[in-house]
């Protein structure tokens, strides 16, 4: 089962790796990511969806919480959210097939970003069985390029999550403020 996890974590140098190398150490196979600073500054967010049963994504929670700089982590999995993915697809499109393809574009309420003589760069935005969906009507066109950014999700409603921010240290200069931590 595909879960999707936010982790909210200090936005410092060094987070990503040692959270990407939790999921290597555990034999996990990240299917996306994408990490993004936050309305607060010294706070980054990551989504991160893995392929889990119940039991697996509990220990990827519960030491997801073990590492320095994560200061909260939600499964939210099986609550109401909204998730999103973006693709850019640069298809062939010769002059007697690019009104099929710009129909199919609008079909899927996606837009063309780009325009040269042999091809169209396609975007669109929306769940991952859209953009899939949408990808697989413009392979026999030619699709010559793909990129996706991975999935961001947020919980539905206006509650936001609560996020404790360490205590920073009350001493200017002191010998904490350069520690290096590794996991």
């Amino acid at each position: 089962m595909l879960n999707t996890f936010m982790v909210y974590v200090e936005n410092k140098p060094g987070v990503l790796t040692r959270v990407a190398s939790l999921f290597r150490r555990r034999a996990f196979n990240i299917d996306s990511l994408t990490v993004g600073r936050t309305e607060k500054p010294e706070v980054s967010r990551m989504t991160i969806t893995v392929d889990a049963d119940h039991d697996q994504a509990r220990r990827i929670e519960a030491n997801l919480y073990k590492l320095v700089n994560v200061l909260l982590v939600e499964n939210i999995t099986n609550q109401p959210a909204i998730v999103r993915d973006l693709a850019m697809i640069r298809v062939a499109a010769r002059h007697e097939e690019r009104s099929h393809v710009l129909e199919l574009a609008n079909v899927f309420r996606a837009r063309v970003v780009d325009v040269a003589p042999e091809s169209l760069t396609i975007e669109i935005t929306g769940a991952e069985d859209k953009i899939d969906g949408l990808l697989e009507l413009l392979r026999p066109y030619g699709v010559l390029e793909m990129v996706r950014t991975g999935i961001v999700a947020m919980r539905r409603g206006s509650k936001s999550p609560e996020i404790a921010l360490p205590a920073e240290s009350t001493v200017t200069g002191s010998a904490t403020d350069d520690v290096s931590y590794s996991v």
